[in-house]
This record gives structure tokens, C-alpha cells and sequence, in this order.
């Protein structure tokens, strides 16, 4: 076997130039492939994680009857006392928080400028809030006793051109179909990173929200997040109760977990092209070998060589191909995705829709797994490819190849 090696080596050593070339075209598709799946991989990754933390959580408990695409704060479709059961549900093993949330439809007035807004009523002390107060930018975050203080989004800021300590007005519809308006000091402005979601979202204390929507003890939900995103389904059996109805991330994300799992048999499709073309460069430079070694090839098989063993010497050719072209392709796929995961590849504002968030900047998470598939599946195509020139070199009749290298 080593012998096949040394003769593939050198007869590759012949024409350097077209090997080089060979080996390059390979390694680039290995290179973009591994690139490829990390984006993927981060983009995907990322759209989940910040779509679970920002909007749906782990598992929702809401009124049986509550529609949240409505916002409405009528009583009927909301829960009552709230936070005796929020502190219920937290004090299980598996709760990582669980907090009520109250949603309701408003507009921001500032200057000569109007903007329509989601108003989140929130508990600020419950860590799931972590990502607003961890994003603040400027200002401070809420205090659950504040009664005219109000965070807003970088984006909304900007549009309106506020600044912690200016005033806005803000109406709200409320529980009675009415609309109330009041006005708020702005205590903070945050950034997530994602602008979409950042400029169409404001936040009050709740018993602040609570008040002026006229809710009063009441809320639109109990957000709640897991340890283990996992044990949704047994945490959500285990608080399931009449009148309410427990959704799990699952069940608040379809679109988003199907977009996560075309987007595997997405990927495998794109990677076949690509390393179908870049086999389809080994395949040339293997048949022009043969066609070049028509001779060489009679000769051998003359002296006692068989097809078999033919077959095996083009392989070997094929196979030290790839091993260069994947090796370097791998390591320059490899520092591509490392480098893109601490800098991130900035898109802006993509746009957010309630099954999806994506941040304005994407970072490429490339997996052991993913790698080792695609230099494994990379090996094989590029192996199996082969398989046609060297079938043909070892069905070439000795007297026939001598005869045609004349």
C-alpha cells in the first residue's frame, strides 16, 4: 500500500501546477463549506436563544382565552394575582425564574413625533429581565416602586431624539376600551442588538403598567424560564391547572424550530454541490492523467499489473488530493469561523416577526461535529469521484494502450 502512495506522490509531482490547482479548488469548497455551517450554525443558534429570552421563554402560562396577538388588558382574558402564582411555579427544582409580564398596545408622542409601541409591564428585580438590564446603555434601569420612570429602546431614543431624563407621553389602551395617556421621565434606554425588537418595545414596573391600564391585579402572563429548556414538557404537566393554558418554547415557536431543522437538510444540499464541483476538478485532472499516461498505463498492465491495482494507484492519487486540499481547507475554514465568532458579521436591522428574532450581528458557532462530518463527507465524494478515471484506466487492453500512445 505504501508503494501505491509513494508512485501517487510522484506521478501528482509531474504536473505540479495542475495539482496544486486541484488540491486549491478542493480546499476553497472545504473552506466555504465550514464557513457555511458555522453561519448557519450561529445564526440559527442565536435566532433561538435570543428569541427565548426576549419574547416567548420556556414555557408561558396565560388565560385560557388570551390572545396575545390582541394585547387586550380586559380582565376576562388576563390572570388574576398573578404573582402568588408566578412565586409558585418558581420554587419548583427546574425554574430558573418565573415571573408575570402584563402587554398592552400604546403610542409614544415626543416633540412632534409618533411612534406605536408594545407596553411590557414587568417585576424589574426578576433576573429574567437580565438582557434589558444587562443592555443598558444609558441611564438606569427600573425600580419596582418608580411610578413615572419608563426604559426605552436605542432605536426608539434616536427616532425620537430622547435622552435619560427627557419626557415623552405615552397612551395606552385600556381595560375598559378607553385611552388613557400620561406622561413618563425616561429612566434608561438599553440595546439588545437587535434593533427591530428594540424600537417597537417599552417597559414600566408592573403595578405602575398595572395602574395605569386599568389591569390592576392582573397580568398577561407568567413568563417563565428553565434551567433545562428540555424539562419544558414535564414542567409544564406539572403546573397545568383549569382555566389556563401552559405552552411550551416548542409550541410558542413552531416556525422557528421547523426553519431550525430544514435548515440541516438545507445545509446538506448545499454541501453536496459544492463538493460536487469540486470533485468534479479532481475528476479532470484525473482523467487528463489518464489520457496523458495511456502508455504508461499499457506498460504496467503488459508487465502483470492488474486492473484492481490500477484502480488502487489512481485512488491513492485521488485520496492525497484530498487529504491536502481538505487539510489546508479545514484550517482555513476553521480560522475564517473563529475569527467571525468573536467579531460577528454585522447585517442591521433584519426585521422581527413574533416566531423570529434575529440580532443585527451574527456570530459563527462551528461545532466538532459539523467539522468532522463535512472532512469526512468531503473525503468520501472526492474518493468516490475518482472511481470513474480509474475504472477506466484499468480496462485499457495492453495492446490497445500501447497502440494509442502512438
Amino acid at each position: 500500500m505504501i508503494n501505491y502512495f509513494k508512485m501517487a506522490y510522484r506521478n501528482l509531482g509531474r504536473h505540479r501546477r495542475r495539482s496544486v490547482l486541484s488540491g486549491l479548488a478542493l480546499a476553497l469548497g472545504t473552506a466555504l463549506l465550514m464557513f457555511i455551517a458555522a453561519f448557519f450554525q450561529g445564526e440559527m443558534r442565536s435566532s433561538m436563544e435570543t428569541t427565548l429570552r426576549l419574547n416567548t421563554g420556556h414555557i408561558q402560562v396565560q388565560d385560557a382565552d388570551y390572545d396575545p396577538d390582541k394585547l387586550s388588558v380586559a380582565w376576562e382574558y388576563l390572570i388574576e394575582n398573578p404573582e402568588q402564582a408566578a412565586a409558585q411555579i418558581e420554587a419548583l427544582d427546574q425554574v430558573q425564574a418565573a415571573t408575570p409580564r402584563l402587554f398592552a398596545s400604546g403610542i409614544i408622542s415626543a416633540a412632534d413625533e409618533s411612534i406605536g409601541v408594545q407596553i411590557m409591564g414587568i417585576v424589574p428585580d426578576s433576573s429574567a429581565n437580565d438582557p434589558y438590564r444587562d443592555g443598558i446603555v444609558s441611564g438606569e434601569f427600573l425600580t419596582a416602586d418608580d411610578r413615572e420612570g419608563i426604559v426605552i429602546g436605542l432605536p426608539l431614543a434616536e427616532s425620537l431624539g430622547l435622552k435619560v431624563g427627557g419626557q415623552l407621553n405615552l397612551l395606552v389602551n385600556t381595560s375598559e376600551g378607553n385611552v388613557d395617556e400620561q406622561k413618563f421621565i425616561v429612566r434608561g434606554i438599553f440595546s439588545t442588538g437587535t434593533t427591530a425588537y428594540d424600537k417597537g418595545i417599552v417597559f414600566l414596573p408592573l403595578a405602575k403598567a398595572q395602574a395605569f391600564s386599568g389591569a390592576q391585579n392582573h397580568a398577561s402572563m407568567i413568563f417563565i424560564l428553565l434551567k433545562d429548556r428540555e424539562q419544558a414538557d414535564a414542567v409544564a404537566a406539572a403546573i397545568q391547572g383549569p382555566g389556563y393554558q401552559v405552552k411550551t418554547w416548542t409550541e410558542l415557536n413552531e416556525l422557528l424550530v421547523l426553519v431550525n431543522d430544514f435548515s440541516n437538510a438545507y445545509l446538506s444540499i448545499i454541501n453536496l454541490i459544492i463538493l460536487g464541483v469540486t470533485a468534479t476538478v479532481i475528476v479532470n485532472t484525473l482523467l487528463m492523467s489518464v489520457f496523458e499516461r495511456t502508455r504508461e498505463i499499457g506498460i504496467l498492465t503488459a508487465i502483470g499489473m492488474k486492473g484492481r491495482q490500477v484502480i488502487s494507484l489512481f485512488l491513492a492519487e485521488a485520496s492525497l488530493l484530498a487529504v491536502g486540499g481538505i487539510t489546508v481547507g479545514s484550517l482555513a475554514g476553521w480560522a475564517l469561523s473563529a475569527y467571525y465568532s468573536k467579531v460577528g458579521i454585522y447585517f442591521g436591522d433584519l426585521g422581527m416577526s413574533n416566531d423570529m428574532i434575529i440580532q443585527d450581528r451574527i456570530y459563527t458557532i462551528l461545532t466538532l461535529d459539523s467539522a468532522v462530518n463535512l472532512i469526512v463527507t468531503a473525503f468520501l465524494i472526492t474518493v468516490l469521484a475518482s472511481l470513474y478515471p480509474a475504472r477506466m484506466a484499468s480496462r485499457m487492453e495492453p495492446v490497445e494502450a500501447l497502440h494509442g500512445a502512438k
